[in-house]
């Protein structure tokens, strides 16, 4: 996935991007990342503090050596570096699966007690392996049902717990092994590397993974998502095996096609439909109102000065440009549903427009692919930033690359004093999910 040599210092500035990362800082901490970074067959770093997200990639690092995928050459085996277990609670800010951040969390869950044990004393590094080495079309995508985690250490600590391990047997089972002097003094030796490996377990418990529902920036950004008997796939046609792959067992839904890619969400239950039971105590529709609003203005406008602007204001522009507000539609549209939801508690979507049916809609909170399905609602309702933002952070970003600066100063503004003020009560208000 190709990136910029540097992001604008202004998302920087605001932690909008690699925000919340770890730092990297201590000389034996760096030495460790350049022994993986040496074993991957790159150049150490020079640097002498630069900060690492869950999977050890560093935006510093990638600016250092020119290359954003130096952790991820291919897009595909994502390479990763631990230097300490806390990196379990970091973001992952670069990658080319939306489910790299999942799978990451659960290996290092599954191993907590080998990787608390190991990063003591080495650092651990490896790929995150699957049958395919290169992604040249759909097909190589479906083929990937589960992933394993290749694990290395630089000092070999891994090697040589496995090795105490199987001497450790072997004392156990042969009764003169007692008497192999040379023997003994090699555990002696390895014990001093590894430690007690009865108390500590320095060798992963699980290491294979499934590979489930996600969005890769593969072919200019894909869906797949599983169900039981079916697995859907919703990108632009012209991706290469687009309706030829599996065609049995796989549906294919274009990107473009809004009507479609609705109907399937519905249909597989993925969707939280219009009803005040949520729509009223959430503030989803007055939400999404005024991002209509703020797109309208930032077309019309473009090197408009937001700063300061509040509701009072934004209905003022909306009575003067009364015009340009009807011929978009979508404003009205999200007036009269709330008047409808009101009146009836639901909200028929049987003669709205594909698209306008996005603006109503949200993820079921409780389905396993909420976040998933949310970034593919962001994708039909880009007017909405913030929930770009939230959701759909390469998509986000890539809008933003666009925006003027007048509009990119609002942007941060209104992210700052909405979302970034409490992530989570405002996740849990809009969206209905919890952490």
């Amino acid at each position: 996935m190709a990136r910029p040599a540097k992001k604008p210092d202004l998302l920087r500035d605001n932690e909008l991007i690699y925000g919340r990362l770890l730092a990297v800082d201590e000389p034996h901490l760096i030495q460790r990342y350049n022994k993986a970074l040496v074993a991957f067959g790159l150049e150490p770093t020079k640097l002498k503090s630069f900060q690492i997200d869950r999977t050890g990639f560093s935006p510093e690092v990638a600016e250092e050596c020119g290359d954003y995928d130096y952790l991820d050459p291919n897009e595909v085996n994502r390479r990763f570096i631990i230097l300490t277990p806390s990196q379990i609670d970091l973001p992952v800010v670069h990658t080319a699966f939306s489910n790299t951040s999942q799978l990451m969390f659960e290996f290092m869950s599954k191993n907590q007690r080998a990787i608390d044990a190991l990063t003591i004393k080495d650092v651990i590094y490896g790929e995150i392996e699957d049958s395919v080495p290169k992604v040249n079309d759909i097909e190589d995508l479906l083929s990937i049902n589960q992933v394993e985690f290749k694990v290395l250490s630089a000092e070999d600590v891994l090697g040589k717990a496995a090795e105490l391990g199987k001497l450790v047997d072997r004392l156990k089972q042969e009764p003169d092994a007692w008497r192999d002097n040379a023997m003994l003094e090699r555990m002696v030796d390895l014990a001093k590397v590894c430690g007690d490996i009865r108390e500590n377990a320095l060798v992963p418990d699980q290491v294979i993974f499934r590979h489930n529902a996600y969005w890769t920036s593969h072919f200019g950004g894909l869906y797949v998502f599983v169900d039981p008997d079916m697995t859907t796939v919703i990108s632009d046609p012209a991706a290469p095996g687009f309706r030829r792959s599996r065609p049995w067992q796989v549906s294919y839904l274009s990107i473009n096609d809004a009507d479609k890619a609705f109907r399937f969400l519905a249909a597989t239950g993925r969707l939280d439909l219009p009803r005040a039971s949520w729509i009223e105590a959430s503030g989803y529709l007055e939400h999404r109102a005024e991002m209509v609003v703020r797109a309208l203005i930032r077309d019309a406008e473009p090197n408009r000065n937001l700063t300061d602007v509040d509701k009072v204001w934004l209905q003022t522009w909306t009575h003067g440009h009364a015009d340009l507000i009807a011929s978009d539609g979508n404003f009205p549209f999200l007036n009269a549903a709330k008047r409808e939801i009101a009146q009836f508690g639901h909200l028929k979507l049987e003669d709205v427009s594909p698209r306008q049916r996005f603006l109503v809609v949200r993820a079921r909170p409780d389905h396993h692919d909420a976040w998933l399905t949310n970034q593919l609602i962001s994708d039909f309702v880009p007017q909405d930033f913030v929930s770009r933002y939230v959701f759909n952070k390469p998509g986000f970003y890539k809008d933003f690359d666009g925006f003027s600066d007048a509009w990119r100063s609002h942007v941060v503004d209104v992210l700052k004093t909405t979302y970034l003020k409490d992530k989570a009560a405002f996740r849990a208000r809009l969206y209905g999910l919890t952490d």
